[in-house]
């Protein structure tokens, strides 16, 4: 059983905390936990905009708090996010995420994150064997 506490992570263990322009991620679950998946408690900055395109993984989305909007930039289809909105980026979808107030948002990614990943310059997380 894997038990890890948020407020623990953001305190003493800064390797699971990736931070990057206008957002910080604290990966809970990593690939070298062996769940398949990693999990991610990710924080958006209000007023912030972010353009990505996760070509090598899938990754699902809950808001937790917060407000803003994702755009499918491939069809134009902009999405309210608040709390209890989820997203499936299920084609790898490239999109807009705008936070109008901070959001706090849980994320899984398929294949799991090592940890160390920051955006690449096209919005992507390198693929996965880059990062073993």
């Amino acid at each position: 059983m894997i038990v890890r506490d948020l407020n623990e992570i953001m305190k003493n263990d800064q390797d699971r905390v990736v931070a990057d322009a206008k957002w910080k991620s604290i990966r809970m679950l990593l690939a070298n936990d062996g769940m398949g998946f990693s999990f991610h408690i990710t924080i958006l900055e209000a007023g912030s905009e972010h353009t990505f395109e996760y070509k090598h993984h899938f990754e699902s989305v809950y808001c937790m708090s917060g407000k803003g909007s994702i755009t499918d930039i491939a069809t134009g289809e902009t999405h309210a996010i608040k709390p209890g909105v989820m997203y499936a980026l299920n084609k790898h979808d490239r999109h807009i995420l705008r936070s109008e107030e901070e959001l706090v948002m849980a994320c899984c990614f398929n294949p799991p994150v090592t940890g160390t990943e920051v955006h690449r310059e096209d919005g992507s997380y390198a693929p996965a064997e880059e990062n073993a």
